[in-house]
């Protein structure tokens, strides 16, 4: 029976590479897999899901009126997976929609993304996620700072932390640390920037 996942981890965690993977594994058993990322993410080309490690794969595009539902019937209604690349940036609608392609369509949906932005408030699609999804999976990833569990994103700029500010600012390891909450409110200055 197709569900709708919900794989959320803080920066760094390997969600992009985990979707490369996903989407190898089914096609390398001859199966369809339709891949999408929100518009939002512009830190590659359009369309693009990449990992730091240097993989990378096209993927259709989910704009802020887009339908993923009427987008998977259109692509190919008999795929065997739908992936989502940075999924907190889904409305609850877009949300809501992944749900009826489980539900309608019988393929399941695997979800990555953040749970939380750098003020530690959820994201509309990371809410909307948390309480649609039949199974919610945590990848983890280490404290930039000391190596424990990291939980949190920390925002930052010239070297200080910041705190206050839009909920999105697309960014990498230029922008943003996973940190754990020890961290998040006392980083240790002496190790921010490098």
């Amino acid at each position: 029976m197709a569900q709708l996942y919900y794989r959320y981890g803080a920066m760094n965690s390997g969600k992009s590479i985990e979707i490369i993977k996903v989407a190898h594994n089914y096609e390398e058993q001859g199966k369809s897999v339709i891949i999408m990322t929100s518009a939002l993410d512009t830190r590659e080309e359009r369309g693009t899901v990449a990992s730091r490690v240097g993989l990378s794969r096209s993927a259709y595009v989910i704009e802020s009126d887009t339908n993923c539902y009427d987008m998977v019937q259109k692509i190919d209604p008999n795929a065997s997976c739908v992936l989502i690349d940075e999924a907190q940036f889904l409305s609850k609608e877009n949300v809501l929609q992944l749900a009826k392609i489980v539900d309608e369509l019988s393929i399941p949906v695997i979800a990555f993304g953040l749970k939380n932005d750098f003020q530690n408030n959820l994201f509309e699609g990371s809410r909307a996620l948390l309480l649609y999804a039949d199974k919610i999976e945590e990848m983890k990833t280490i404290c930039w700072f000391c190596g424990h569990k990291a939980t949190m994103n920390l925002r930052f700029h010239n070297n200080q932390p910041v705190y206050e500010g839009e909920q999105i600012q697309v960014g990498g390891n230029e922008s943003y640390y996973p940190v754990c909450r020890k961290h998040y409110f006392n980083p240790p200055m002496d190790k921010m920037g490098k």
